[in-house]
């Protein structure tokens, strides 16, 4: 049996605990922090065109540029987590911001195709410690539940801003300098974070079972790469073809190998408990589902809009702002409704009208007005994920024994990454057979043939949101349904999700 963990350095935290008088401060520079993450999700995509074009990336290899980071974002996040319990989580950050930096200055200068999926790659590894470790220190930051609240608003709304300003930095950097300025933005914001966390974050980490599960990281990182490579060789030579199912068969008994192997070893990379609770489970689930839509859409609307419509890269970046836009507002709303409403009533709703949104763009027709037809599906979509996102990450992390906080963190980051990876092969799979049948039906149709393969990507992350919100129905319980301790966070106080 593994020995359960606690906080080293702090006792268990009663209600006359003072907090830590720079606790905002801390959030400030741990947002900044994880902003170089969502900063850079939403800059690559709208330097992708222009990368593709520089470095002759074939449309088939193009989303690796995209999957590269998300699997190994995705596939080590557990390993991140882990580390930054054991090791210190400031500790964790410090060193993962100053990996990020290096890896996208090497991304930035890159020469070929290869360099950059390796630099994509390399960011992913040290993001897959950044991530877990921040998001950790909000909470072990915050214990009063109102504040945590607010902590996860702001949190959720950095997040939701680095998206709309990745997009217009990426936008003006790619239009006005060159597309790999979008790289070595991420330097300044580091070096940044680094100054500033050094004296206002406070150290927490875990004492107990130290050893690490190596062979689970490779497990879970060698399954998701496989599951990735499956999907990119289905969009070539279909679903059937030999390659296709014994490297998707390869990935299955890679993930299977994974969870039967936390099941037994004495120092699991997840344990399992992190897992049961029912709140926990459907927001992971959601948080896969969502991710894998999502990311898709983002990567096939940028094409749509810069490739087209003949957007430039600045006009595709505004041309996203009523997406961000609506993420932003409802994180701002969330410290009010979430106390109120508990998460399901906000993922249901908002799921509900994300889907309705991802089926409004499959009736895109490349004319020019209302942003080629994406405007209202933008708005809905923006609003519906805002409604999400941060009920999602309360009701993942809230009640979680402070020990497993960061791996707690790291499963949810790597659900929305591996999900986002695996989102962008099987939608680029679905494009690239439509593309490719509607070139064959009318060669002289190049329009309606990318029209046609943007469709059906959108058609299959409708499907992929309509799931989203069945978990969310199904599976998350309502308010009232929380009891005893569900109700109470590790630290004795009560859960804002309580009713």
């Amino acid at each position: 049996m593994s020995v359960h963990p606690t906080t080293a350095g702090h006792p268990p935290r009663t209600t006359a605990e003072r907090p830590d008088p720079r606790r905002w401060l801390a959030l400030g520079v741990i947002a900044l922090a994880t902003l170089m993450v969502v900063l850079d999700a939403s800059v690559i995509n709208i330097a992708l065109p222009q990368a593709q074009q520089s470095l002759h990336i074939s449309d088939a290899n193009r989303h690796w540029a995209v999957t590269a980071y998300a699997v190994t974002f995705g596939g080590l996040l557990l390993l991140g987590g882990r580390l930054a319990d054991v090791l210190g989580r400031k500790r964790t950050m410090l060193v993962a911001l100053a990996g990020f930096a290096v890896a996208s200055a090497f991304g930035g200068f890159a020469a070929n195709p290869a360099m950059l999926v390796s630099a994509r790659a390399l960011q992913g590894i040290f993001a897959a410690a950044l991530a877990p470790a921040a998001l950790s220190l909000v909470t072990v930051t915050f214990v009063n539940p109102a504040e945590r609240a607010r902590a996860f608003g702001v949190y959720g709304a950095v997040q939701g801003l680095g998206g709309a300003i990745g997009l217009l930095l990426g936008g003006t950097l790619t239009e006005y300098l060159d597309w790999r300025w979008c790289l070595f933005i991420n330097v300044p914001i580091a070096v940044l974070a680094i100054l500033g966390a050094v004296p206002t974050v406070r150290e927490s980490r875990v004492t107990g079972d130290r050893r690490y599960d190596i062979l689970g990281a490779v497990l879970a990182t060698a399954g998701s790469v496989a599951l990735v490579v499956g999907f990119t060789i289905a969009g070539d030579g279909g679903w059937l073809r030999p390659t296709t199912l014994l490297t998707l068969g390869a990935a299955l008994a890679l993930l299977i190998g994974f969870v039967l192997r936390q099941a037994r070893t004495d120092h699991p990379m997840l344990p399992l408990r992190v897992l049961t609770d029912r709140n926990r489970a459907g927001s992971f689930a959601t948080a896969v589902l969502a991710g894998a839509g999502m990311f898709g859409m983002l990567l096939f609307l940028t094409y749509y809009l810069q490739v087209n419509l003949d957007y430039s890269p600045i006009e595709a970046g505004l041309a996203f702002l009523p997406f961000t836009a609506g993420i932003i507002l409802m994180a701002l709303a969330m410290p009010a409704l979430l106390p109120r409403t508990g998460p399901k009533p906000l993922m249901v709703t908002g799921m509900a009208l994300a889907t309705v949104g991802m089926f409004l763009l499959t009736t895109i027709d490349g004319s020019p007005a209302w942003l080629g037809g994406a405007l209202l599906p933008e708005l809905l979509m923006g609003v519906g994920l805002g409604l999400v996102f941060t009920p999602m990450n309360s009701a993942a992390l809230t009640g979680v024994d402070p020990a497993d906080a960061g791996v707690a963190s790291a499963v949810l980051n790597a659900t929305q990454q591996l999900g986002g990876a695996f989102g962008v092969a099987l939608l680029n799979t679905f494009y690239t057979t439509a593309t490719r049948s509607g070139l064959g039906d009318d060669p002289s149709d190049r329009l309606g043939a990318y029209l046609a393969g943007y469709r059906s990507a959108f058609l299959a992350a409708g499907v992929l949101f309509i799931a989203a919100t069945a978990v969310s129905l199904t599976v998350l319980r309502g308010r009232a349904a929380r009891e005893g301790g569900a109700n109470q966070n590790a630290d004795g106080s009560a859960s804002p999700l309580a009713p």
